[in-house]
């Protein structure tokens, strides 16, 4: 099923998984376009109780399952991707090196603003 903002409340804690169906951590917020308020990232909480972190993935080409959201990247890739601490923001700085990771353009709008807002 396509992933439409209708359904963006339910996604929170549902798992994450990547294309092979492996299991990469929780799903925790999703960050969308400010243009467009379309989703384009979640993170995903990965790690140990002492260690956890939010990691960012693209929504790009992902689908939503009963009970799951599977991405379009491998775990490795999402594992790797730029973090933020569990009660953080992405700061606007940070958000070209997110695009970065995935190999995805970024571009600021018309004015510098930024291009991530958390839903």
């Amino acid at each position: 099923m396509a992933i439409g903002m209708a359904d963006i409340r339910e996604w929170r804690g549902q798992a994450v998984v990547d294309e092979k169906g492996g299991r990469i951590g929780s799903l925790e917020s999703v960050y969308v376009e400010t243009s467009t308020d379309e989703p384009c990232f979640a993170t995903v909480t990965v790690g140990v109780m002492s260690g956890r972190r939010l990691v960012f993935v693209p929504l790009d080409g992902a689908v939503v399952g009963p009970g799951y959201v599977k991405v379009a990247f491998p775990k490795s890739t999402v594992k790797q991707a730029p973090a933020i601490g569990r009660d953080d923001v992405l700061p606007a700085v940070d958000e070209p090196a997110v695009f970065a990771h995935y190999e995805l353009p970024y571009a600021t709008g018309a004015g510098g603003e930024r291009r991530l807002a958390r839903r």
